[in-house]
């Protein structure tokens, strides 16, 4: 149950008038909680290494600063940017011969590799532009090759991945297959990847079709490719990322959730996918403040999961916040991911009513921040009142006589189950 959760996401990009706008979800188990990191930059003796999440490889004489939202348990990251303006995304995506190098790993045969999050967070460390980075992926991927449990709940998962790899000048996607690949340069005005090759040639020759319709990625890639081609600014992408699909709210279905849509939430039987962290990147110039190109590229950040339930804060690359200790995949309360899934999962059991409560201030707040961005660790703390302001009546009104949970039987059972992993039941409605 729930084996293709890991990994399930959506990356679009809009090469605007104004300059680039770039947004993911990063879709995971319900549990892998995810923890915004700065890095500042460093230089590195010669000779040295730099531990992945399951192999070692040689590390760069420089590393560059950067921020990156990474699952807890793994070295590599789901979303990030360096102080360059540089920004990438990725995807599972699963390919024909994915299958028996799986079987292989586990029979011993197959050398532990890189995931596409370590080859992620490397390039990010190591290039200044969105070129470099791309070139650096393809060599990343070619010497070491891709390979490795990918879920920290499901070990046997692993998968091949999808980027897009922008910078104020324009993006790239890249898809590989094994140690294969193949690039495209965005043309725009707006792009996306999901769980599927978009790139025709390749996607013939290295596509799983099956696995692919299991995940839904042709419907939520055509949700994102046109809001990615309709942005005009980062309000649009903020809308893109909380996306339910038609109706606006999650439609469940028995094989995998509510996955049609880029907004994703678990529930399947074959898949169960939570968005966990989500991500928008302003590239356009002028866009912020601080030093260097990436200095002034302003990023919007969850730093939780559920955008739909969720406040956008706003970031830098060069401007570390104390989010607390990195959490796990068991409640904390110390941790904001999971303070705010007290809310994220108290306001699901009816959406349409629950977040509705305060959907009208949430976008008052972030309304504002766009118009004038507040430092980042005073948006958090004003955002850390709301979300403490906004679980009180939520709870009240979700346990006032005759409110309900509305979900399906068979999505309360599997939260059910995985509240009580978490530590979480006994603080919930």
């Amino acid at each position: 149950m729930g084996r293709y959760a890991a990994g399930v996401c959506d990356t679009l990009v809009s090469l605007t008038d104004d300059g680039v706008l770039f947004a993911k979800n990063s879709d995971r188990d319900p549990n892998e909680s995810q923890v915004i990191e700065w890095h500042a930059a460093a230089d590195h003796p010669p000779g040295s290494s730099v531990t992945c999440t399951w192999i070692e490889v040689p590390q760069a004489a420089h590393t560059h600063a950067v921020a990156i939202s990474r699952p807890w348990w793994m070295w590599g990251a789901e979303i990030g940017a360096n102080e360059h303006g540089v920004v990438i995304g990725n995807e599972a995506v699963f390919t024909r011969g994915l299958q028996e190098r799986a079987r292989s790993a586990r029979r011993g045969r197959l050398e532990p590799g890189l995931l596409g999050m370590d080859m992620l967070r490397l390039a990010l460390e190591r290039c200044t532009t969105a070129t470099a980075a791309v070139d650096c992926i393809i060599e990343l991927l070619e010497r070491h090759g891709q390979a490795g449990s990918c879920s920290h709940d499901h070990p046997r998962l692993t998968y091949d991945n999808s980027f897009i790899v922008a910078d104020p000048s324009g993006a790239t996607v890249l898809e590989t297959a094994d140690r294969a690949y193949a690039t495209e340069r965005v043309a725009g005005p707006g792009r996306s990847i999901s769980n599927g090759l978009t790139i025709a040639s390749f996607a013939a020759a290295h596509a799983d079709p099956l696995r692919g319709r299991v995940a839904q990625c042709a419907a939520r890639r055509a949700r994102t490719e046109a809001a990615a081609g309709a942005a005009t600014g980062v309000d649009d992408l903020f809308a893109a990322l909380r996306d339910h699909g038609p109706g606006g709210l999650p439609h469940y279905a028995p094989a995998n959730g509510a996955l049609a849509a880029p907004c994703a939430h678990p529930g399947g039987l074959l898949t169960s996918t939570q968005s966990t962290a989500s991500w928008v990147a302003d590239l356009r110039p002028g866009s912020g403040s601080g030093p260097g190109a990436g200095g002034a590229a302003q990023h919007w950040v969850t730093a939780t999961a559920a955008p739909c339930t969720s406040l956008f804060k706003p970031i830098t690359v060069h401007t570390p916040v104390d989010l607390g200790p990195v959490p796990s995949n068991t409640f904390d309360d110390r941790s904001l991911w999971w303070r705010h899934e007290l809310l994220h999962r108290t306001a699901m059991r009816d959406p349409a009513a629950l977040i509705g409560r305060y959907a009208a201030e949430r976008a008052l707040t972030e309304r504002a921040w766009l118009r004038h961005p507040p430092p980042s660790a005073e948006a958090f703390a004003v955002a850390e009142r709301l979300r403490a302001r906004w679980l009180a009546d939520v709870t009240a009104a979700a346990t006032a006589p005759g409110a309900d949970d509305l979900r399906p039987r068979l999505v309360r059972q599997m939260w059910r189950r995985w509240n009580r992993a978490a530590g979480i039941e006994g603080l919930l409605p």
